[in-house]
């Protein structure tokens, strides 16, 4: 289980339906406008009251965003619909096609899943990026990205809203903190918890898979000269939740009837694909991969976290930009635990910027009930819902034998800092992303194509007056 998952059954089990069971259950729909609410009546109806009969509802990949009940348990009950079986099914299907008639399969790398991948099998990151790109290929995949020129994007538009909102503080109380919203474990903890109050410090930049899916689908496919649906993009991700950031409507085309990631498949989840199919990896032969959307001959990350750097870019630019101060090495201070970490900027004695990491369900609670007093002291926080960040996502491939989560934590973060880094303002591709794709960086265009929305999730109650 990733992200809240996990906390949740064990903090609200009245809420859980174990994934043994089906999801299905006769339900009386009442009308209304926007998203439908399903309220659960009792099984046992009252002698005495008139019988009603009740269609059965079955939950879809969508409802899972407008349930606050056991579908917050995302990862196990979306596995039908997203996982590793439902890529083999694509692949096998176009086999039977004609090439012309096939659709054009894309697989998209997180750097967190190639490191996860990588210590397992003892393979440097580029190793494991251009073996995984050989096995996908030889399976019928035709192109291999990793996603850190969609992470630099990311970056830059977080950036520029942070500086936004602070130049707006006095005027807007809930312009600052400013909370990172890459990791949709916390979004959809969010939206189902606390909703219209904690939403709209949230930012509205898409997190790096949904970056990548808007490049794919929509840069790249009008580079090719093809549509959207042509294409069948798959992501791999540390975390079980990214399964459902991809299913959100924010990221659906109706004009094309497709989604911007049709599948996203996680690290654990290739370990099982590399079983089934009795391949040893670090026998692949090694393929380089697709450069139109890349990294480059090599892979490259960015300063500051493994969970994408967020609060290290976001306070830098910030830095410099609002202040004049350039600030090249981070001094973080760890306070209540290690995935508790804060770091300062003085100027004249007086601290302008006050940036967290808050990572874990503890660390997060406690965020919220201090925005909730008004006892934030915080400019930024880069919140993840997994202890450790990205690297410990749900998601990852467990430890060996004799080896801890701990350490398996370090050795990752160890392969992570030993790549070279990229600036993401100095990434060469944006600057022709901005002006000649998006039409400019504050373009209509480019808030469709770089932002996302985050509602407010009406949580559904038993008619008895029990909530579900």
């Amino acid at each position: 289980m990733a992200g809240f998952s996990g906390v949740l059954q064990l903090s609200d089990l009245d809420d859980f339906i174990a994934p043994s069971q089906e999801c299905i259950k006769p339900v009386k729909v009442e009308q209304k406008s926007g998203r439908g609410v399903i309220r659960i009546e009792d099984d046992g109806a009252d002698a005495l009251s008139t019988p009603v009969k009740y269609e059965k509802a079955k939950i879809t990949l969508n409802d899972c965003l407008a349930c606050s009940g056991c579908i917050t348990s995302a990862e196990v009950v979306l596995i039908s619909q997203q996982s590793h079986d439902e890529l083999y099914r694509v692949l096998a299907e176009n086999n039977k096609l004609q090439e012309s008639e096939r659709q054009i399969v894309v697989v998209s790398l997180s750097l967190q899943a190639i490191l996860s991948i990588g210590a397992k099998f003892s393979l440097s990151p580029d190793e494991c990026a251009q073996k995984l790109t050989g096995y996908f290929k030889k399976l019928g995949v035709q192109y291999v990205f990793d996603i850190t020129l969609a992470r630099s994007l990311s970056l830059l538009e977080a950036q520029k809203e942070f500086l936004a909102r602070y130049k707006r503080k006095e005027t807007d109380c809930k312009a600052l903190p400013m909370l990172a919203s890459a990791c949709p474990g916390w979004i959809c903890y969010a939206e189902k918890t606390h909703g219209s109050y904690i939403l709209p410090y949230i930012s509205n930049s898409r997190s790096p898979q949904q970056m990548m899916g808007m490049l794919v689908k929509e840069l790249w496919c009008t580079q090719k000269g093809i549509t959207p649906d042509k294409i069948y993009h798959v992501t791999v991700m540390p975390c079980f939740d990214k399964k459902l950031e991809a299913s959100r409507d924010d990221f659906y085309s109706e004009l094309y009837s497709t989604r911007e990631v049709d599948c996203v498949i996680t690290s654990v989840e290739v370990e099982q694909m590399l079983s089934r199919d009795e391949v040893d990896l670090p026998r692949v032969p090694p393929v380089p991969l697709d450069g139109d959307l890349s990294s480059g001959p090599v892979l490259t990350s960015h300063q500051g976290s493994p969970s994408g750097g967020y609060a290290h870019n976001v306070f830098i630019t910030a830095a410099k930009q609002l202040f004049g101060q350039d600030q090249d090495m981070l001094q973080w201070k760890t306070l209540r635990n290690a995935d508790f970490r804060e770091v300062t900027l003085e100027v004249n004695g007086e601290t302008v910027l006050r940036f967290a990491l808050a990572y874990g369900f503890r660390n997060i609670q406690n965020l919220v009930q201090k925005l909730k007093r008004g006892k934030s002291q915080y400019h930024y926080i880069e919140v993840m819902a997994c202890p450790s960040g990205c690297l410990n996502g749900g998601a990852q491939i467990r430890p060996d034998s004799g080896t801890s989560s701990k350490d398996l934590v370090s050795k990752l973060q160890e392969a992570y800092e030993l790549l070279p880094t990229i600036n993401p303002s100095e990434d060469h591709r944006v600057p022709s992303i901005y002006s000649e794709w998006l039409g400019g960086e504050d373009s209509q265009k480019a808030q469709k194509c770089l932002r996302a929305n985050y509602n407010a999730v009406e949580k559904a109650t038993h008619v008895l007056g029990i909530k579900w």
